[in-house]
């Protein structure tokens, strides 16, 4: 893809989020499209956002899990932006009509107090960086289609890359721990939808520990040359599969001593 082509990507998908009207797979378009190109595409759709006022409150990591990876044919996690207008008050109530298909996941939100880059960055270092940790959902949502409906082709991990990996919302619970104070591995989540129980799961199905999953981070942004800034939230990944959010959905996700988050949608 030239350029040109990532800036034209990326404002179809603005248009996409503004208007509620999906696109057509980028992969599709663009035949050629390789992860760089997808990560280019993001790039475009975040400096379109900041130039529109927004502002960047940390980062999500997805695709952690064996299971999200073999279905999507990829052996690395992938990456997003959160932005200011993302975050939803544990409890609150998503408008009706502010996503186009929304799905929710159980994960757990670092906090950093320090920043955090390089490389070699190690488990130690990103502990160490981390103010608190919390229990938090976060909204999905696509801006491209999921499914080509004249070829049937689903979309594949450049779509989601270039959508920013699916970003939408981030809903944190009241609840703040030190890092320490709990093995991440075991915490884990029962998350329901209208009071019945659709997925459960541990953080140890986040690359066998969700501190890892930030590490992964830090040295990925390295390459590109970003780091993790102090105040900003990290989103580290899913341990449950995407549950459906269609209006009328009140999602609870009890992740017992670590917590709890809830969030409804109009």
């Amino acid at each position: 893809m030239t350029p040109e082509q990532h800036q034209q990507a990326a404002a179809d998908l603005l248009s996409a989020e503004q208007s509620g009207a999906q696109i057509g797979l980028l992969s599709l378009r663009h035949p050629d499209m390789t992860m760089d190109d997808a990560y280019a595409v993001q790039s475009a759709l975040m400096a379109a956002k900041l130039a529109a006022g927004q502002r960047v409150i940390g980062w999500k990591i997805g695709l952690t899990s064996k299971a999200m990876q073999s279905a999507l044919g990829i052996d690395i996690p992938d990456s997003g932006v959160l932005f200011d207008d993302m975050i939803f008050a544990n409890g609150a109530a998503v408008p009706k009509g502010r996503f186009i298909q929304p799905r929710i996941e159980a994960e757990i939100a670092f906090v950093m107090k320090s920043p955090i880059a390089g490389e070699t960055v190690t488990r130690e270092q990103v502990l160490a960086a981390t103010d608190y940790v919390a229990p938090a959902l976060e909204i999905l949502d696509t801006r491209i289609l999921r499914k080509d409906p004249a070829t049937g082709r689903v979309r594949n991990v450049f779509d989601t890359i270039s959508d920013n990996a699916a970003n939408a919302g981030i809903v944190m619970g009241d609840q703040r721990h030190a890092p320490e104070d709990f093995d991440l591995r075991w915490v884990g989540a029962i998350t329901a939808r209208n009071g019945e129980v659709e997925e459960t799961g541990l953080g140890a199905g986040v690359l066998n520990d969700p501190v890892e999953s930030v590490v992964w981070l830090a040295r990925r942004m390295a390459q590109y040359g970003q780091a993790i800034a102090p105040g900003q939230v990290i989103l580290s990944g899913s341990f449950i599969r995407p549950i459906e959010c269609p209006p009328g959905s009140h999602i609870h996700a009890d992740y017992g001593p670590f917590g709890n988050v809830d969030i409804r949608f109009e």
